[in-house]
Formats: structure tokens, sequence, C-alpha cells
């Protein structure tokens, strides 16, 4: 009986994990976009009983409805969050030398973004309107565009940790600052007034679909990235 050359260890088997949880969030993110398409009534009434009762805690409490607005604008806003992966991107072309998963990167990030815009502009959901807004948005509704680019910019960088092989310490901090970056956005843009529950949730489903689809590909092409390298026989 033949045993594999240590030379070349065998390619490891497809991340199974992986493909299972793309196909879940394929198919939530289906579902949401086809009801808010066809504005199915109980998920319309949903939305605007909370958007109703958040719209009024923010203009009872303008203190909050403030440091809202600064997190949206400038925390996570959507440009903090590509330059954030630009500067990534740098850092793993020039430092790392990994210059293809700095072409991934930046490429899943520009198409993350695109996709954004074309669901935006296919669904073309109105906006909530108020008589007294505190804040105000352009475009589409859906999906939300914050909600869905720090989703799937945090759940790269947090997946590159972990492909790096980061300490246990710096991967706790990264997970927290992602979770945290991620609910706290969504919470802000419904909050304020410019978006319904569901756009922020079909932003955080279609986000995490972006970034499953990209661990896939990088794992497809890089199947050994991270494996140690075998000796020769002396």
């Amino acid at each position: 009986m033949q045993t594999p050359s240590v030379d070349s260890p065998p390619t490891p088997p497809q991340p199974r994990g992986v493909l299972r949880v793309t196909w879940v969030l394929a198919v939530c993110s289906a579902l949401v976009l086809t009801l808010v398409a066809v504005e199915w009534r109980p998920l319309v009434r949903l939305d605007d009983d909370i958007a109703g009762t958040t719209h009024r805690w923010a203009v009872d409490e303008p203190g909050v409805t403030h440091v809202m607005r600064i997190l949206t604008d400038w925390v996570w806003d959507t440009w903090t969050m590509r330059l954030l992966c630009a500067v990534v991107v740098l850092w793993l072309w020039w430092r790392r030398k990994d210059r293809w998963t700095a072409v991934w990167l930046g490429a899943t990030c520009l198409l993350g973004s695109l996709l954004q815009q074309g669901f935006k502009a296919a669904v073309d959901r109105p906006r909530p309107v108020w008589p007294d807004p505190v804040d105000s948005a352009h475009y589409a509704a859906f999906p939300s565009g914050h909600a869905m680019t720090a989703t799937f910019v945090c759940g790269l960088l947090v997946w590159l940790l972990h492909h790096y092989g980061a300490g246990r310490d710096p991967r706790r901090i990264g997970v927290a600052v992602a979770v945290v970056s991620v609910a706290g956005v969504g919470v802000t843009r419904v909050w304020l007034g410019v978006h319904w529950a569901t756009d922020v949730l079909g932003g955080w489903l279609l986000g995490a679909l972006v970034v499953a689809l990209a661990v896939l590909v990088h794992r497809r092409r890089r199947p050994r990235a991270g494996l140690p390298s075998a000796r020769p026989e002396s």
C-alpha cells in the first residue's frame, strides 16, 4: 500500500461548514429580500411599529440622538469602513507580502459595495418619512448600506485575524469590536429614522453572505495557506 509523499501533503477537504453557512445565509437573504419586495403586510406592520417607537425615542432623547449621529456619520460610516479596508489592503501588500490576499480583500469590498447598490436600485424601497425628522439619508432603503458594509468589512478582518494565526486576546478583541460595530450601526440607522428594521436585517444577512462567499473563494484558491511546510527527508 502506498503512503502519501511527505513533500506533497494532500489537499485538505473543502470547508463544508462554511459551505452550509453560505447556503443558510443565501436562503435567509433571499427570503427577506422577497418579503420586502412584495411588501408582505405582517412585515410592513412590524417595520412600522418599530420605526414609530424608535422615532419617538429619538425625538424625546436629543442627547442620545446626537451621539447616534456621530457614530453613524463618522465611526461606522460606510466610507470609514472602506478606508479601514484600504489600510489593511496596503498592509497586506507591503508588510505581509501577501499580495493575492490583498487583492482578494480589496476586490471583495468593492464587489460588496456594488452588490449593495445593485440591490438598492432593484428593490427601490422608500425610506421612512417623518414630519419631524432627526436625520436624513438619500437613495433607496433596502438594504442598509451602513449595516451591510460594516458586516462584510468587520467579518473579513476578523477572519483575517484567524487566518494569520493571531493570538487569543487579539482575536477576542477583534470579535468584540466587530460585534459592537455591526450591531451598533444597525441600531443607529433605525434610531435615526432613516431605515426600516428589515433594511438593517437585510444588510446584515447580505454582508455575512459576502464574507462567507469570499472565504470559500480564498480557501479554494489557496487551500494550503497557513499549513506548515513539510521538511524533506534527510
